[in-house]
């Protein structure tokens, strides 16, 4: 079975004395991932228990008194134990939870926790467990992974090669272009992956959009589902424009107070992501309006209801954007990743930087004859530390 990238992440976090909570979407494979760490956990002789906070009667014990804990997982002498907690969030105090334990026992119990919605997350992990515990947030697959979870180990070595500059050309390029327009259009959720039938991949994903995310929607306390399911949807036909709330407050005659909090609960449930514009003035980027993404292009496309082969989309600039988006998240933290927009209309898709006023730029053409670096003349000249690259469909840059 294919290993998920945060799997290395965790097991070398494990021997820390802080907790580890595993924050994601659900339908990522955060439970599954667990299921593996502590089959190998085993494997090495430590003691482990798994709790899934969706047994009712345990949920209620441990409400009742965070101790109860030891009544399902009982402490060992002279040897810590480790106790995997799915789905945390269903705790009615789950920051209170942890503290205790981990003031009390923390040197004979190791918690390793996932919870679905980070709305929940934000709001019970408070700063008394500062110092407490390490939080790893768990995406849907990259086109990476993607790859693996297809078993296709030869282009795996093919990447690594290239990465490693020990080849400068791959023979497989045309396979890899192939399969991004597969990932392109279903998205990296690993249930919708693994199913070979298109048809059945979009019934997951419309099993996705229908039940999962409307959970979402009704557990953080929202009162109108509809309306922030066609906030959704319209964010999701949107994605990569510039995120303008009066705007969306008239299109949906929902208040901005609303939209503003909608929009938080949707970032908190890991379905979209907001890019802050970026300037040498901290002031007029906080003030400037954010772009929108969506998390998943499998989601995007199915709230869109629109798949087909990348170079018949009306949409393709928009889909390769988003991609892109997903693809520099890998290794930069999201508020690493802005964009750059002038009042006038010179803008430049994405703007990361990787240390303090330097780093670079990436500008998203579908065709390679669209980049003409003579429309980027005001942003080179003005940010030389920052130099400007083009990707565009068919780019080996999109895949490495």
């Amino acid at each position: 079975m294919a290993i998920r990238k945060k799997y290395s992440e965790i097991t070398a976090h494990l021997p820390r004395k802080e907790f580890t909570i595993l924050i994601g979407a659900r339908q990522v494979g955060k439970s599954t991932l667990l299921k593996q760490i502590e089959e190998e956990l085993i494997k090495k002789g430590e003691i482990v228990y798994f709790i899934n906070l969706e047994r009712k009667n345990v949920l209620q014990q441990l409400d009742l008194d965070p101790e109860n804990l030891f009544k399902f997982c009982p402490l060992a002498d002279g040897k810590r134990i480790i106790v995997m907690i799915d789905e945390i969030q269903y705790l009615k105090d789950a920051s209170g939870f942890l503290k205790l334990l981990y003031d009390e026992y923390a040197d004979r119990v190791k918690i390793l926790a996932t919870g679905s919605s980070a709305f929940y997350i934000d709001r019970d992990f408070k700063d008394s467990l500062a110092g407490r515990k390490r939080i790893f947030q768990m995406p849907t697959l990259d086109f990476d992974e993607f790859i693996d979870f297809k078993g296709k180990a030869e282009l795996i070595n093919d990447l690594t090669d290239l990465r490693k500059g020990e080849k400068q050309k791959s023979i497989y390029e045309n396979v890899f272009l192939a399969l991004l327009d597969e990932y392109l259009n279903y998205g990296g959720y690993p249930a919708v992956i693994l199913e070979n039938d298109y048809t059945a991949k979009k019934e997951l994903l419309k099993e996705i959009r229908d039940s999962y995310i409307k959970r979402d929607i009704l557990e953080s306390g929202v009162n109108d589902e509809e309306k922030l399911y066609r906030l959704l949807m319209v964010l999701a036909s949107q994605s990569g424009n510039l995120l303008n709330v009066n705007e969306l407050s008239n299109t949906l005659r929902i208040n901005n107070i609303t939209i503003e909090n909608y929009l938080y609960v949707l970032q908190k449930c890991f379905h979209i992501s907001l890019v802050r514009p970026f300037y040498n003035n901290l002031r007029k980027e906080l003030i400037k309006m954010p772009k929108v993404y969506l998390n998943d292009l499998g989601l995007r496309n199915i709230l869109i209801n629109y798949f087909a082969p990348i170079e018949q989309r009306a949409d393709k600039g928009a889909l390769l954007e988003n991609y892109v988006f997903r693809k520099l998240l890998e290794k930069n933290e999201p508020d690493q990743v802005k964009f750059w927009r002038t009042a006038d209309g010179n803008e430049v898709d994405f703007v990361i930087e990787t240390s303090f006023q330097k780093g670079f730029a990436v500008e998203v053409k579908f065709q390679e004859k669209e980049a003409k670096i003579s429309k980027y003349k005001i942003f080179s000249n003005t940010y030389p530390e920052f130099p400007l690259q083009f990707w565009h469909w068919g780019n080996m840059k999109l895949i490495l």
